[in-house]
């Protein structure tokens, strides 16, 4: 077991989840015998989980539960005295009842967000009884309450300006530190779930760690030697793997219903690129949830249906979607999904629903989802095969396979080895298409592509999971349909929301980029490389921040990035941009010159690129033990288990479990509402 984990009691876990796909599995913590039912998705029993406290934390003077007694979690602290707090893991929509609307209806806080982040003074259910003693009498008002009663967080990202004449590298290096978050004091009623270990948020609004977000975060922290806070990511993701049976959308109550796009096994590619291949061995339980989680109602799902996240198409081949297990308003988009819904004679419930899924995908919105390619009304994220989340799926069997032989497991390397050739097989035969040189994402109900073209066409390549002749056809398409002058846009279609035309984001050319260099298409790669940081540095010097995303077509550069569309307003920072572009300067040295030219700054040696490491090499586990590590040639009985292995008490039972690949914990209820499997609509 990695050292975030601790010791494990050999009890019974409890059922302690709202609206989760899966159970708590083994979690590093002792649970107490007795336990309240797990409260229905869309249920208003309370449910209280007891969260361990990180070291240092103080434990705060908790009101006492009402009802059933809570399950007690205990966690050692590094003095070794048990800590216990009590936190209700519902999302605020639940667990405020009426009063969460009643804000919302205020409009006192122009980002939504705000309402599902606010931290109340007492209990949900002691403070929704007082507003519905007090909301009625003469010179109540709302906004007085929720000033008295609430804590609003600050944005801390937000407060911080370029120093004068700081280059871009230093503005990254400064930003490091205001985006990073030490180990969570865990608040009785926050939203926030706490981590135990340290970690960057992306910026902005998004005050908290996000899945995919982290793993281009983590290429900057490698390329900054932060190779410490990079660990102590992957250690919190793995420790929500953990607790909660997967990772999700973000350390939030209200993400807990679904996760991201499923970036872990590549984060243990960067980390193993610098601590060896026991970072494979370490995290091969987390790796096993991972896989549980996602392929969670597979076991006997009958060909042309759908459960979870999973669908089987009509040969047989199992291939995945994005769902989220509630189908209400999303706590932190509240009044949009409220509108979206009633601009529509679609049942509410499927509506947002198919939103929340978007949410998971992390596009969220694009024209990709839409089944008339411009209105958010007809999303049907549900409907699709995603090119990006069945690739991940590969890259995760590839992971397992490649973790389990070096745990001595053969059968269990070859079986998931297998996996990902039959998954690989059928993204070549449902998403490629020929005609177009691309790869298309794939409504299961219609048994047809889409027709929406979009820079996901390169995950294949960034995955090393497309052919020579396919990888070719790519590249051509993504130079004639996509590229612009500061880089690739995500889709060709301008529909106002973010995730469209005209909008660049850095994972996408990160992963673009990469892709082709992989192909050995290195002269458009790195125009592409070019383009994009021209784009971003150039607007650095006209605003002094880095931003979440830019419009790449716009002839001339805004200091804003741009329109930007979607949700909510530009937001500054920003994670993944940094980390990113670290790597584009690092790998094309040459090309950043080019960029800073101009730049007065340019001669100062902060602006230098460093020399390229290894972020950019993490590839992925089908390479030979021996070419993978700076461990090369050392057998893994020879490697330092110290680091990884301090907190480890020798206990078995957190080994993977021994079920079937594909099958469901034994004690698996799936959510009320999603039992039964769909049926795509030609049947």
């Amino acid at each position: 077991m990695p050292c975030f984990t601790g010791s494990l009691d050999k009890r019974t876990l409890p059922v302690c989840s709202v609206a989760l796909l899966a159970l708590l599995t083994a979690a590093p913590v002792a649970y107490a015998q007795d336990t309240p039912a797990a409260a229905d998705a869309e249920g208003a029993q309370p449910l209280l989980s007891l969260v361990p406290l990180p070291p240092g934390s103080v434990q705060p003077k908790a009101p006492k539960p009402e009802g059933p007694k809570a399950p007690e979690v205990m966690a050692k602290s590094k003095s070794d005295t048990p800590a216990v707090v009590e936190q209700d893991i519902r999302p605020p929509s639940i667990a405020f009842d009426g009063l969460f609307a009643a804000i919302h209806q205020t409009r006192m806080f122009t980002d939504p967000k705000v309402v599902s982040d606010i931290v109340p003074d007492r209990s949900p259910t002691d403070l929704v009884a007082l507003w519905k003693q007090e909301k009625d009498k003469p010179g109540f008002n709302l906004k007085d309450f929720v000033t008295d009663h609430f804590t609003i967080p600050a944005l801390r990202s937000a407060a911080y300006t370029r120093k004068p004449d700081e280059s871009v590298r230093d503005y990254i290096s400064g930003m490091w530190d205001v985006l990073t978050r030490d180990p969570d004091v865990a608040m009785s009623w926050s939203t926030l779930l706490p981590l135990p270990y340290k970690y960057i948020v992306p910026g902005g609004r998004f005050a908290e760690i996000y899945y995919w977000d982290s793993y281009f975060t983590m290429i900057g922290l490698y390329e900054d030697d932060h190779v410490d806070l990079m660990r102590d990511m992957v250690r919190d993701i793995a420790s929500l793997i953990n607790t909660y049976g997967h990772m999700p959308n973000g350390n939030r109550t209200y993400y807990l219903s679904r996760s991201g796009l499923p970036f872990f096994s590549l984060m243990l590619d960067l980390l193993a690129s610098h601590d060896g291949q026991i970072a494979y061995t370490s995290f091969l339980p987390e790796l096993q949830k991972e896989y549980d989680y996602w392929t969670l109602g597979a076991a006997n799902l009958p060909p042309g249906m759908a459960r979870h996240h999973v669908v089987r198409l009509p040969d047989g081949t199992l291939m995945f979607r994005h769902w989220d297990t509630r189908s209400a308003p999303r706590d932190e988009s509240w009044p949009q999904d409220m509108a979206t819904a009633q601009e529509t004679s679609r049942p509410s419930g499927e509506v947002w629903r198919d939103l929340r899924a978007a949410a998971e995908s992390g596009w969220d919105f694009s024209s990709r989802w839409l089944a008339d390619g411009k209105t958010l009304t007809t999303i049907q994220t549900t409907s699709l095969l995603t090119i990006e989340l069945n690739c991940l799926m590969v890259h995760l069997d590839q992971t397992l396979s490649h973790a389990y032989a070096l745990n001595g497991q053969e059968d269990k390397a070859a079986y998931y080895a297998q996996q990902a050739e039959i998954l690989r097989s059928g993204i070549n035969r449902f998403l490629w298409n020929e005609k177009q040189g691309a790869y298309f994402d794939y409504n299961w109900r219609t048994g047809r592509q889409t027709d929406i073209l979009s820079i996901a066409t390169s995950m294949p390549l960034f995955l090393h999971q497309a052919s020579v002749n396919q990888a070719d056809a790519v590249a051509e398409t993504l130079k004639t349909r996509l590229l612009h002058i500061g880089g690739l846009t995500a889709t060709e279609h301008p529909t106002g929301q973010q995730w469209d035309a005209p909008n660049g984001w850095a994972p996408l050319e990160w992963m673009a980029v990469k892709g082709l260099e992989q192909y050995g298409h290195h002269e458009f790669a790195a125009d592409i490389a070019r383009r994009w940081m021209a784009r971003v540095i150039g607007t650095f010097e006209r605003s002094g921040v880095l931003l979440e995303k830019y419009d790449v077509s716009a002839t001339e550069i805004s200091p804003t990035g741009g329109k930007g569309g979607g949700e909510y307003p530009m937001q500054i920072g920003f994670g993944w941009t940094n980390g990113t572009l670290v790597g584009f300067m690092n790998r094309y040295p040459q090309n950043t010159r080019q960029v800073l030219d101009n730049n007065p700054l340019a001669d100062q040696p902060s602006q230098q690129p460093l020399p390229p490491i290894d972020a950019w090499d993490a590839k992925g586990p089908e390479i030979p033990v021996e070419e993978r590590s700076p461990l090369r040639g050392v057998p893994l009985s020879s490697l330092n288990m110290e680091q990884f292995n301090k907190d480890d008490d020798g206990d078995d039972d957190d080994a993977p479990a021994q079920d079937a690949p594909h099958s469901a914990p034994s004690s698996e209820k799936p959510a009320q509402h999603t039992d039964q499997p769909e049926k795509p609509d030609n049947q």
